[in-house]
């Protein structure tokens, strides 16, 4: 039974590489850039006028792990992203963790996105913004309206990516031209950061809901095996995208403070950034409007690559045997994969409801966000030091700066203090999660304990180890990677590094 689950898994082809460097950064700007939309208007109600600052604090945390990611796929260009480095670092277990603490991650993404679109939507329909029902309502049309098209397999093209996220940084940054010329108020935002502050809990909750303004950090890395020469694209268009996206939050969230003040912003939760550029001198009757439908667009856009994530993440799990093969089952007629797009909707229309009975529903969803996206972090961050131990010679195009030149068992190591940092770091907010978010803390348990029993159910039924990993000739498969990719120079100088070991290997035993 073992020998059968490993073939099917053998034999699962390989993505097509059709993804561009335009088009690798305007995947990621499609759901990263799109969460300041949703994520101000939140951030400030509990970050009152300190709100810049938990974005800061956030945000480079948000650095770290990004230059984590972006050395991961740009070295191990593969789908799967953080499912497939802790796998590769810490083992099947761990990468199991990682990859269903992502599957969480994407149903309430899709949930939080769906329902931040719907906000936006209603800024021409004032009345349902103060509906509790009508907006979930919405956003349920919405994701039944991505279940379709994602069934039917008529995928988001990559070009209306491209062209939105042109437009959408385009009036981003007039608002924040216009915004600083003609609306911010220096002594209106000193007196907001210096006497408008939370409590020091309340300042730490604020900082784990800062982190859905960088929701979909690991957006390139799922799309590294159909990335274009990902060992040039990667590096760029992930290290641009994290420096937008802090540049816009932080921006945003000072510009706010300075201008309107942060309780303004925070009573419009659902539509902040509209209802920020409607009061803009000049342009605001236009600007306001526009800005919300860029939202109510980009949103949506960014809700269905939660949607798509469902499949590449399931993809990868069932082709290294963490989940059963069941999940990556086909339709016969659209083939697409039918069986995870309805489950994981279905996941995703139960979240909402759930959302809609508590106070806040958005406040809900981000809640539970926080817990999935801190565990995979964590446990990518370290994979990446257990990486840079175990694989030496897997060449990486980009490292994250920070390095000391270090010797572990004979091999040069170049360890990561950065990498330290940031694994210190996840850990510091996840204990902030636990303490400071109580759904979290009980949905997310329940989330992983449903994992780990089909996990381990699939894993006994195959004859298949529980706690280990299943070995797996890791060098070849490397190898096939940066064939497959056309990395030439990578390849040429991975085998070059593993004669080194090998002759090393050699002569110590002739000793």
């Amino acid at each position: 039974m073992a020998a059968d689950e490993l073939s099917k898994g053998e034999q699962m082809p390989s993505l097509r590489r059709a993804v561009g460097i335009w088009g690798s950064f305007s995947w990621g700007y499609a759901c990263v850039g799109a969460d300041i939309y949703m994520a101000l208007g939140l951030i400030l109600a509990y970050a009152m006028g300190a709100a810049p600052l938990a974005l800061l604090i956030t945000g480079i945390l948000y650095v770290l792990i990004g230059l984590i990611y972006t050395e991961l796929a740009a070295s191990y260009p593969v789908a799967g992203g953080g499912q497939y480095y802790s796998l590769r670092g810490l083992g099947d277990f761990w990468g199991f963790v990682a990859g269903w603490a992502f599957l969480l991650d994407f149903t309430i993404d899709v949930s939080l996105f769906a329902y931040a679109s719907a906000g936006y939507l209603n800024f021409f329909f004032p009345a349902f913004q103060k509906s509790k029902w009508i907006p979930i309502i919405e956003a349920l049309f919405l994701v039944l309206s991505m279940m379709i098209i994602n069934l039917r397999g008529i995928r988001e093209s990559s070009r209306v990516n491209e062209i939105f996220s042109a437009i959408d940084m385009f009036n981003e940054s007039l608002i924040i031209i216009i915004g600083f010329i003609f609306a911010f108020k220096p002594e209106l935002f000193i007196q907001q950061i210096t006497t408008e502050v939370p409590g020091l809990k309340q300042f730490f909750y604020s900082m784990t809901l800062a982190v859905v303004a960088f929701v979909g950090l690991e957006t390139i890395s799922q799309a590294a095996e159909e990335t274009i020469r990902p060992a040039s694209i990667i590096p760029r268009t992930s290290i641009s995208l994290t420096f937008v996206v802090l540049i816009y939050a932080l921006a945003f969230s000072t510009l706010g403070v300075g201008s309107l003040g942060w309780k303004p912003l925070a009573e419009h939760m659902s539509d902040p950034i509209a209802y920020l550029a409607k009061f803009l001198p000049l342009i605001g009757f236009v600007a306001g409007p526009f800005t919300a439908i860029l939202g109510f667009t980009l949103l949506y856009a960014s809700a269905n690559t939660g949607v798509m994530g469902y499949s590449r993440v399931t993809y990868s799990m069932s082709k290294l045997h963490l989940l059963p093969g069941w999940f990556s089952g086909t339709h016969p007629r659209y083939r697409t994969p039918y069986r995870t797009i309805l489950l994981f909707s279905a996941i995703v229309i139960i979240q909402l409801v759930l959302a809609g009975l508590s106070k806040s529903a958005m406040e809900t969803l981000a809640d539970m966000y926080a817990f999935g996206a801190l565990t995979a972090y964590t446990l990518v961050c370290i994979s990446h030091l257990r990486l840079r131990i175990k694989d030496p010679y897997t060449p990486r195009p980009y490292k994250i700066p920070g390095n000391l030149k270090i010797k572990i068992n004979g091999s040069d190591i170049d360890f990561p203090v950065l990498g330290v940092i940031a694994v210190l770091g996840a850990f510091f907010y996840f204990v902030l999660v636990l303490w400071t978010h109580h759904l979290a803390r009980l949905y997310g348990s329940l989330w992983l304990l449903l994992g780990l029993i089909i996990y381990f159910l699939y894993r006994k039924k195959n004859n298949l180890p529980l706690l280990k990993s299943i070995e797996r000739d890791w060098i070849n498969e490397q190898i096939r990677v940066l064939k497959e990719a056309g990395e030439v120079e990578n390849l040429e100088e991975y085998i070059k590094a593993l004669e080194g070991r090998n002759a090393s290997e050699g002569r110590n035993e002739g000793k």
